[in-house]
């Protein structure tokens, strides 16, 4: 609650925090409210069963729930009968088996938007903080998530690992965990050998420098199609590869060039979509001596089974057929680094949580890496989770396929840049045509990714995706473009007065302006579900529900041509709290809130 708050004192319960999420007040006096006439409930059980309600209904209790022995009607009159409105509170209505309460308007407008303006403007860390929590505080998680191969493509599965990680580690952030965002790239194994071989006959200096992804897969392109003409080329590969594997100076120099080249390309192409990465690891990075540990702990624990001289872990109970450790030419296999890698990453930093965001097409490696480990007897292996996606069906552009992160960005951009100059006159007024495109592009294709349930599949959509009609990103940026130009249509409101001296009556006489405040005041809980689900699509749905409630009080809320200064005051503390809280929702979603477009 505001801390101007005068409203009664309520009991505390627990996972509840008013002064971070004011609705858990006004839910804490319903369970009151109820618990009351219907001993022996405690608040807290009633606290568990107190639901959003559905349209029109702040709040609802499905009474069979408690599995009291009285029919649902006595219980329901009990509740009525006891019942007198207060300043949380304004009714309580009984329907079949369920009771509906409607929150007392002005108190919750009032509560809310003293909340929002608190917590984004008066906070400690000098940050907006609302919606944000501490329920993490002292935890740590690792996340890996986008993971590349140096010099192959970057495809569609590469871009939603990035954008859904860089969603968890945000709303990890919010939750108050400490969060280390780790990118595993592909940048070891026998295509470095071909590379090098490659860059010898087809290498610049110049072009690596220019753009180092571009040209290794050039490079790469070029010596597999001279591999398979002369199959001379592949064992000299795999001999230089071995050198690296021993560690020769002499073949590691150039490795290291690209490795960094490439690592410093991806940096700043992250930079555009607003993702930043603490660690740069990769599978060159995970030592032997973990992977050693790793093969002798299997063989201690009786693990092994040898077929063929190959090694394999049999995980048939469990579904999840035989994994292999180690081919039968005695070179270890993914699983092997995999898991020499998660120990190598434990010891090092003692998470609470390892979260690995990768394509639903590797659920069984997934599974059975995570199997093996709980397998070892590692505790911490409980602590190891998969966040998985569909896929992404018809990704290219309109030159054709597409490879490089970068050609998906320029693409998105200059679609939009397009779209845009249809409208002349609005065109003019854009400060930065070509900043706000990127802008707007970047946004439209995260939210047609982060749209829906991530395990679905979803076919790319260039126009879909960057339409301003419909639910799409550009229109979420629009509605925060609209909200941001209120201030500047209304320089004579500003600064607007300490929030106990703004009048909010003509809020709690409109209905739209009702509706806009309880949404703001439900955001806490979207970002604690997130953290819950693990899915962004619950954010975007509230990011779009919150601009249609904008959309529907525009012609009714009015600020511009108000007479009334009072009204028009609060008018626009309403739109500017509404502002702050799409932003935040936003930024959760790694966009950047555009001011004009």
């Amino acid at each position: 609650m505001s801390s101007t708050s005068t409203l009664p004192p309520l009991p505390t319960v627990p996972d509840t925090n008013p002064s971070k999420c004011v609705l858990d007040a006004f839910r804490i006096s319903i369970a009151k409210r109820v618990s009351e006439a219907l001993p022996p409930l405690t608040v807290e059980q009633v606290y568990s069963g107190v639901d959003y309600g559905k349209k029109g209904v702040d709040f609802t209790i499905a009474l069979p729930r408690f599995r009291l022995k009285e029919k649902v009607d006595e219980l329901a009159k009990k509740v009525l009968d006891k019942f007198t409105p207060d300043q949380y509170i304004e009714s309580i209505t009984h329907d079949k088996a369920f009771l509906h309460f409607q929150l007392n308007t002005t108190t919750m407008i009032r509560e809310v938007l003293d909340q929002v303006h608190t917590l984004t403007h008066e906070t400690e860390s000098k940050e907006p903080e609302y919606g944000t929590n501490t329920s993490g505080k002292g935890k740590q998680v690792l996340l890996e998530y986008s993971s590349p191969n140096i010099a192959k493509e970057f495809h569609v599965g590469h871009l939603r690992s990035t954008i859904i990680g860089a969603f968890l580690s945000n709303v990890y952030k919010a939750c108050g965990w400490d969060v280390v965002s780790m990118n595993y790239l592909g940048d070891w194994g026998t295509q470095f050998g071909l590379i090098a071989i490659g860059f010898e006959r087809y290498g610049s200096q110049e072009a690596l420098e220019k753009d180092a992804i571009k040209h290794l897969f050039e490079i790469y392109v070029k010596i597999n199609k001279d591999a398979e003409a002369d199959p001379e080329v592949k064992a000299e590969a795999a001999k230089f590869f071995r050198r690296m594997e021993d560690g020769d100076e002499e073949a590691l120099k150039n490795w290291r060039v690209w490795r960094e080249l490439s690592v410093k390309k991806y940096e700043a192409e992250y930079d555009r979509l607003n993702i930043h990465f603490d660690v740069y690891t990769g599978e060159s990075q995970v030592q032997k001596e973990y992977m050693d540990k790793a093969t002798d702990r299997l063989n201690e624990l009786g693990l092994i089974e040898e077929v063929n001289g190959a090694k394999l872990v049999n995980l048939e109970q469990w579904k999840l057929g035989k994994a292999v450790v180690r081919k039968k030419d005695g070179t270890s296999i993914y699983l092997t680094r995999d898991i020499g890698g998660a120990i190598q990453r434990y010891e090092k930093y003692k998470f609470d949580k390892m979260i690995y965001i990768i394509s639903a097409q590797q659920d069984l490696h997934v599974a059975q890496f995570i199997k093996t480990l709980e397998l070892m007897e590692y505790p911490w292996a409980k602590d190891v989770q998969h966040v998985n996606y569909g896929l992404v069906l018809g990704m290219s552009t309109r030159k054709g396929t597409v490879v490089f992160l970068d050609q998906i960005i320029r693409e998105a951009a200059s679609v939009m840049h397009e779209q845009m100059q249809k409208n002349d006159e609005k065109y003019s007024a854009v400060e930065d045509p070509e900043y706000t495109s990127m802008e707007l592009g970047i946004t439209g294709m995260k939210i047609q990714d982060m749209a829906a349930k991530r395990i679905n599949n979803y076919t790319f959509n260039w126009d879909r995706m960057l339409s301003f009609e419909g639910d799409t990103g550009p229109y979420l940026q629009y509605a925060h473009v609209r909200l941001a130009s209120i201030g500047r249509k209304n320089p004579n409101l500003l600064p607007l007065p300490p929030p106990s001296q703004i009048d909010i009556s003509c809020l709690a006489q409109s209905s739209h302006a009702r509706d806009i405040a309880f949404l703001l005041g439900t955001y806490p809980d979207v970002v604690k579900t997130a953290l819950k689900t693990h899915e962004p699509s619950g954010v975007v749905t509230f990011a779009f529900r919150l601009s249609h409630a904008i959309s529907s009080a525009w012609e009714t809320v009015i600020v511009k041509g108000e007479e009334d200064i009072e009204k028009a005051r609060a008018r626009m503390w309403l739109y500017e709290c509404t502002k702050e809280v799409l932003a935040a929702a936003m930024r959760l979603l790694s966009l950047k809130p555009l001011d004009r477009m």
